[in-house]
C-alpha cells in the first residue's frame, strides 16, 4: 500500500441500483492532470465506457474543483498536490466481456469501471472495496493484500501499474471457491450459478491445466483464477475471456464447460505471453489491428480440441465430429471465397455490426484458424517424419518471444518459426492459405495423417430470409435470399415482423421451417415505415453440405503414426523404411 501511487476505492452499496461508486486518489500532480476511460477492453470492439459514466467531479486538497470533459473519455482537472476524482458508472451486463453489479454478485473487469492516467499508466495502483454486501467475498487474480478500516472488512486488490490490474477481472459474491488438486502452482475456482456438478468441474480443470502446463513445458503464474458463471446467472453473451494469470467464463452448463476451459488456459501462452506486435502494448483509446487472430484465437482452439483428445475428455470420434463441424461452418460461408485468415483478423473490429457477421460478409478468424492449425500441423510431422509437430513451433515461440519479453511479428515470425521446427519453406502455405483465398487443401493434407473427408448434402425447407430480435424482442428481418420467395413477396431487410400465419412469431423461424414442406404458404404481418401490410410467400428448398471427418482404413504406416500423432501429442519418429 506504501508503494501505490494511485488508489482507487469502490464502493457496491447498493448493489440493486447496478451503480459503482469510485474514487479515484492521483498524487503529486504539478499543475493538471489529464484522465481517461478506455474506449475497449475484452472484446474487439468500441465500446465506450465513458458513456456508463456519470455524475464527475475533482477535489484539490480536499477542496471541489472544477472539471474540465474535452472528448467521449477524456477530463483534465487543474491544481497541484493531490487530486480526487469521484464519479459514478453503471453497469448490469452479464458475461466475461462486460461488468454487472446486481443483488446476487458483482463481477468487475476494472478497465470498464476505472480511469487512468494516461502518462501514469506504469506507476503502482491499489484498487479497495471496503463496502462490499457481508455474506460476500471478493476474488481476483491482482495481489491480494489484507486491510481494514477500524474493524470493518476492506477487500485490497494491488498491481505493479493499470494495465495488471485491469487485466484481472474481479469476482463478488456468495459464489463457491475452491483449489483444483495436485497443481503447482496452484490454481483455483470460483464459481457463481446453479447447473453444474463440482467434481466434474475439479476434474476437467486438473486434468487440462495439467496437460497445456506439461505440453507448453512451463507454468508462467503464481497462481491462476477461473471466474465461472453457470445457468441461470450465466446471462449476457457466453464464453471465455483470458487474462494473463485468470480467466471468466459463463456458460449455460457444465456440458460446454470443458471446451471452453481448455481455450481460455491455453491463452496463458498464446495471446498473454506469445504476443503478436500489432496488440502490443494496449492502446485503450481506439481500435489496434492486427493480422495474427487466426493465430492467436484460432490456433488456441486447435489446442483446446487437442487438449481435450489427448486428456480423454473428448473421444476420437468428438474429436472428429468437431473438426468435421469448424470445415462445414467455414466452407458454408460464401464470404471463404474471398476473405483470408488475414484479412478476418484485420476485421475483428466489425464484428459488433450484425452485417458484418452474415455468412455472406465474413468468416470467423477462429474457425479458420482452427482448421489452418490441423493442417499446419500435419504437415510438419508428415515433413519431419512425425519427429516434430505444431507443439515444437509453440514450445519455440514461447522460448524466443515470450521468455525473452518480445512480441512477434503477426504470421511473419509464425511461418518462420514453422520453416525453422521443420527445416524447410512454409512460404507457399501462408501466401495461399493464410494471406490467400485459395481452396483449403483438406483431402491431399488429410490423406497424410490417414484421414478421410466425406462430403454429405442435406435438403431443407427455407424461408428464404434470416430474422433476429432486437433488444425489444421484437423480430427483424436481417436478410433476404435473393433468389427465394421472400425475395418474389416483397420483404425488405428491417422489416419488423409482427404476425407468422395470423400468430405470434416462432422463436426460431429456420427450425420452424425444418417442421414444413416445400411449397408451403406462409402469411407474415409486417410493419414498414409505421404502416402494417400483409406479405405471402412460398417455402422454398435450401441444399446444405456438411463435411465428416473419418479414419482411412487404408492409410499407409507413417499416415497413422501422424495421425495418432495429432490425437496423442506424439513425436515418435516413422521408422525409415516408410519415410
Amino acid at each position: 500500500m506504501a508503494n501505490a501511487a494511485i488508489e482507487y476505492d469502490v464502493s457496491l452499496v447498493p448493489p440493486e441500483q447496478h451503480i459503482f461508486h469510485v474514487s479515484m486518489q492521483i498524487p503529486d500532480v504539478k499543475d493538471e492532470v489529464i484522465v481517461q476511460m478506455a474506449a475497449w477492453d475484452a472484446l474487439y470492439q468500441i465500446r465506450d465506457f465513458g458513456a456508463h459514466v456519470q455524475q464527475v467531479e475533482a477535489f484539490v486538497g480536499g477542496q471541489k474543483s472544477p472539471i474540465e470533459k474535452f472528448d467521449k473519455q477524456t477530463w483534465r482537472v487543474k491544481g497541484s498536490g493531490t487530486i480526487t476524482i469521484r464519479y459514478a458508472t453503471y453497469w448490469d451486463e452479464g458475461g466475461p466481456f462486460a461488468t454487472q453489479l446486481n443483488a446476487d454478485h458483482a463481477f468487475i473487469n476494472p478497465a470498464m469501471i476505472l480511469m487512468y492516467v494516461p502518462a501514469r499508466r506504469s506507476e503502482p495502483v491499489l484498487l479497495g472495496m471496503a463496502d462490499v454486501p457481508s455474506e460476500w467475498q471478493a476474488v481476483g487474480a491482482s495481489r491480494e493484500v489484507s486491510g481494514t478500516i477500524g474493524s470493518a472488512r476492506r477487500f485490497l486488490f494491488e498491481a505493479a501499474n493499470y494495465d495488471q490490474l485491469v487485466d484481472a477481472p474481479i469476482e463478488a459474491g456468495k459464489g463457491e471457491r475452491f483449489d483444483i488438486l495436485g497443481l503447482n502452482p496452484p490454481v483455483r475456482a470460483v464459481v457463481h450459478g446453479d447447473d453444474w456438478k463440482k467434481k466434474r468441474v475439479q476434474d476437467e480443470l486438473r486434468r487440462i491445466c495439467a496437460y497445456e502446463t506439461k505440453l507448453m513445458e512451463d507454468t508462467p503464474y503464481p497462481h491462476y483464477t477461473f471466474i465461472v458463471h453457470f445457468g441461470k446467472t450465466a446471462t449476457g453473451e457466453g464464453g471465455g475471456m483470458e487474462h494473463t494469470n485468470s480467466t471468466a467464463i459463463s456458460v449455460r452448463s457444465d456440458e460446454d464447460f470443458a471446451n471452453v476451459a481448455a481455450h481460455e488456459f491455453f491463452h496463458l501462452w498464446n495471446v498473454k505471453r506469445i504476443r503478436p506486435a500489432s496488440l502490443d502494448p494496449v492502446d485503450y483509446t481506439k481500435e489496434q489491428y492486427t493480422r495474427a487472430l487466426w493465430f492467436a484465437e484460432g490456433v488456441t482452439n486447435t489446442y483446446a480440441s487437442y487438449t481435450l483428445v489427448r486428456t480423454g475428455l473428448w473421444s476420437t470420434g468428438q474429436f472428429y465430429e468437431d473438426l468435421g463441424e469448424q470445415i462445414s461452418e467455414l466452407e458454408g460461408r460464401p464470404a471463404n471465397q474471398w476473405q483470408s485468415a488475414e484479412q478476418s483478423s484485420l476485421d475483428a473490429w466489425l464484428e459488433k455490426y450484425p452485417l458484418y457477421n452474415r455468412p455472406q460478409n465474413s468468416v470467423s478468424y477462429y474457425t479458420k484458424g482452427q482448421i489452418l492449425g490441423v493442417l499446419l500441423d500435419i504437415l510438419i510431422r508428415d515433413r519431419t517424419g512425425n519427429e516434430k509437430s505444431l507443439d515444437d513451433v509453440l514450445r519455440s515461440m514461447n522460448q524466443e518471444f515470450a521468455k525473452q519479453d518480445k512480441p512477434y511479428r503477426d504470421s511473419l515470425d509464425v511461418r518462420l518459426t514453422a520453416e525453422k521446427v521443420a527445416g524447410g519453406s512454409f512460404e507457399d502455405f501462408f501466401a495461399k492459405y493464410v494471406a490467400g483465398t485459395e481452396s483449403l487443401p483438406y483431402r491431399p493434407l488429410f490423406n497424410l495423417a490417414g484421414l478421410e473427408l466425406k462430403t454429405l448434402e442435406r435438403k431443407h425447407p427455407a424461408i428464404g430470409f434470416s430474422a433476429g430480435r432486437d433488444e425489444t424482442g421484437a423480430l427483424i428481418v436481417r436478410s433476404i435470399d435473393p433468389n427465394g420467395g421472400a425475395q418474389q413477396a416483397g420483404l425488405r431487410v428491417d422489416d419488423v415482423i409482427t404476425s407468422w400465419n395470423g400468430a405470434e412469431p416462432p422463436r426460431n423461424p429456420e427450425r420452424w421451417a425444418y417442421s414444413q414442406k416445400k411449397g408451403n404458404l406462409l402469411k407474415l404481418g409486417i410493419r414498414r415505415d409505421d404502416k402494417n401490410i400483409g406479405l405471402q410467400l412460398q417455402l422454398g428448398e435450401s441444399v446444405e453440405t456438411f463435411y465428416r471427418v473419418t479414419e482411412d482404413a487404408h492409410a499407409t504406416e507413417k499416415a497413422r503414426y501422424i495421425r495418432d500423432g495429432l490425437l496423442h501429442g506424439l513425436t515418435q519418429p516413422v521408422t525409415a523404411s516408410v519415410h
